[in-house]
């Protein structure tokens, strides 16, 4: 009996040793697939870090040109600013400038009908605009000063 518990043993033994190879092919199988899955992982964390910092720099750069034309904008506002206050100012001028010349002209026209002087048939301030004008060329041609 001895020698065959001894078999008996040694026949269990060498089936738990070819469980154990087994369960260390299966397991070395597994660790195969996991390197490279790591392998495969550090690619993409490498990408994905190459990705992260060109956007960095994107991300820099677009506040850069932001920032640029907020100054820009900023300084064209002004000038347009400056410019509208210069060009209201000026249609003052040019409105005040109108008026003396339809004044000039309602005075310098000769009165042919004492009824048209009443200030009942007072002309249209564009007709009086006109004949002001028509008025003042008239005196410069016949003082030899127009072109």
């Amino acid at each position: 009996m001895n020698h065959s518990l001894g078999m008996a043993i040694e026949t269990l033994v060498a089936i738990l040793l070819m469980l154990t190879i087994g369960y260390c092919m299966l397991l070395n199988k597994r660790l195969t697939r996991l390197k490279a899955d790591e392998h495969s992982l550090k690619a993409v964390i490498g990408e994905l870090i190459t990705a992260t910092e060109i956007a960095e720099r994107a991300i820099g750069g677009l506040k850069l040109a932001v920032r640029d034309v907020n100054e820009n904008l900023g300084s064209q506002l002004a000038a347009a600013t400056q410019m509208s206050d210069q060009l209201y100012k000026q249609l003052g001028e040019a409105d005040n400038v109108v008026r003396r010349l339809s004044k000039i002209a309602i005075a310098a026209r000769p009165v042919t009908n004492p009824e048209a002087a009443a200030p009942a048939a007072k002309p249209s301030p564009a007709k009086a605009v006109a004949a002001a004008a028509e008025a003042f060329s008239e005196r410069r041609r016949s003082n030899g000063l127009a072109a």
